[in-house]
């Protein structure tokens, strides 16, 4: 189930504010959890009843280590906990991805499996992980199998992250039924799930109109063309995969549950590690606890810690998606961070670009400064956007041939196509309306002003949770996000799945 989608606005969530609230007046903790497990199995089930069967299987063994683990803490089934949630990963994931290498490397025959992908099994797998090592450091005594259901299953998070941790939700869960329902909470969590739908629905979705054109006629694109492909992918990615966090946390806040910041706008950052401190938090706040620190860390001097840094962004890379494209794109974030880190170690600009807020307070804000820090992030913007490339291509070739195309392409005029993609009807009208549309030009308006509003919105104004925080529900406010909302329900007629949930 989508959440840009009427059975999920006009049905399953009325039912599910409704039958919670319901029991939480009733001051009922474990009928409230039951009943968002239910609701959260139906919210999962609802695309396919075998990935619903897969998860509550996976749920079902991770439970039973913990109850074992949390009687005796035992490395070997710490190991057989996690190589058994790996496994599973690589087995849906991944076992295409090794056979096609092998046959490759040794020219055998094996026949693929074209195994389908659960949708969010790397963030329910991850986040178990982080359970059982948590319980085997013993960080967790005891938990329920109902509130362990429900960490995992809670579907606001379930599907596309963030990748939660015990210690900020299973106190939440215990304390259902003892607290009444925050109405101050409940309406900021609504306008931050108008603006991530916002996002998804108007800008991410007529971002994606114009690069699923473009990747798919590589061929052809002119030099410009080429460059604007790539500059909404980066824009789509960051609308698509943002927006669904803040719809996620607005949901969350209607229920009186708190889910972690994981994008802190990201393309705000002056440079890679700052840039990493913003997006996909908690993706990065795993790999850092689970993996960098078990590998030593800072700890064994900068040759090791460089290393562990490379190996957590080829990890990196490899989680979000089988193949080589994700290998590079994880190494091409690597190498820059480790430079970038080596760079803020022993140079003096580290004290003004380590991250933007230090800036912010320790820079004096002149005209020049303002200079570095733009320069800052369009740079970084650039690169950024430039490893996004292997990112979505299918292969490696296609991610090659864009970025030749937009470096060494034909220089010829815009594509015609290209510009239609964001011939949004209620834009045109107005258009209509001031007589512009007869004018070959004024079909390149929409496009250039969608690009110029995502550029602003997503570099140089306050994002969703610092707006929704401002929120005082005035009327004025309130008429404005109502118009919001009713522009993104008209508009589900396009609707598209989410694209982290490939991920």
């Amino acid at each position: 189930m989508l959440f840009n989608s009427y059975i999920f606005i006009f049905l399953f969530f009325p039912i599910c504010l409704a039958g919670y609230y319901s029991l939480i007046y009733l001051k009922k903790k474990e009928p409230a959890q039951l009943f968002l497990i239910l609701m959260s199995f139906w919210f999962y089930g609802y695309f396919q009843i075998n990935y619903l069967l897969i998860m509550i299987f996976s749920i079902t063994c991770n439970y039973i280590f913990h109850r074992i683990m949390s009687q005796k803490q035992s490395k070997p089934i710490l190991f057989i906990a996690v190589a058994s949630n790996l496994g599973l990963l690589f087995y849906f994931k991944y076992f295409d991805f090794f056979l096609t290498n092998i046959n490759s490397i040794f020219g055998t025959s094996f026949l693929l499996r074209n195994i389908l992908l659960p949708l969010g099994i790397s963030f329910f797998t991850f986040q178990q992980i982080g359970f059982i090592v948590d319980t085997y450091r013993g960080e967790i005594k005891n938990c329920s199998l109902l509130t362990y259901a429900l960490f995992v299953a809670f579907f606001p998070q379930l599907i596309a992250g963030p990748i939660v941790n015990q210690s900020e939700m299973l106190p939440q869960f215990e304390k259902m039924g003892s607290r009444n329902p925050d109405w101050e909470q409940i309406y900021r969590g609504l306008i931050l799930f108008i603006l991530g739908l916002f996002k998804k629905v108007i800008l991410a979705d007529t971002f994606g109109a114009g690069v699923d054109l473009g990747y798919t006629n590589i061929p052809i694109l002119g030099r410009m063309d080429a460059i604007l492909v790539i500059i909404f992918y980066s824009l789509q990615l960051y609308f698509d995969f943002s927006g669904y966090c803040d719809m996620a946390r607005g949901i969350g806040a209607m229920l009186g549950i708190q889910i972690p910041v994981n994008f802190n706008s990201p393309y705000k950052a002056v440079n890679i590690v700052d840039f990493w401190k913003r997006w996909h938090i908690t993706l990065n706040r795993f790999f850092t606890k689970y993996v960098y620190i078990p590998l030593g860390g800072n700890r064994k001097g900068n040759a090791r810690m460089y290393a562990n840094l490379l190996i957590v962004f080829c990890l990196s890379g490899i989680w979000h998606g089988a193949g080589w494209n994700f290998v590079i794109w994880g190494m091409m974030h690597g190498v820059l961070y480790v430079i970038t880190r080596w760079w803020l170690r022993y140079s003096d600009i580290r004290k003004t670009s380590q991250n933007s807020m230090a800036m912010a307070i320790r820079v004096k804000f002149s005209a020049l400064s303002l200079l570095k820090v733009l320069a800052s992030r369009l740079l970084l913007f650039a690169y950024v956007s430039i490893a996004w490339v292997y990112f979505r291509a299918e292969s490696i070739a296609q991610a090659n041939s864009l970025l030749y195309a937009a470096i060494a392409g034909k220089v010829q005029k815009l594509s015609l196509d290209l510009a239609e993609c964001f011939r949004l009807d209620e834009f045109w009208y107005v258009l209509k309306v001031l007589h512009l549309d007869t004018m070959e030009w004024s079909r390149y308006i929409l496009m250039y002003a969608m690009l110029a509003a995502g550029i602003v919105l997503s570099m140089f104004t306050p994002n969703a949770s610092e707006i929704s925080e401002k929120c005082k529900g005035k009327i004025l406010t309130n008429i404005i996000f109502a118009t919001f909302f009713l522009w993104c329900v008209l508009s589900f007629s396009g609707v598209s799945t989410f694209l982290y949930f490939n991920f």
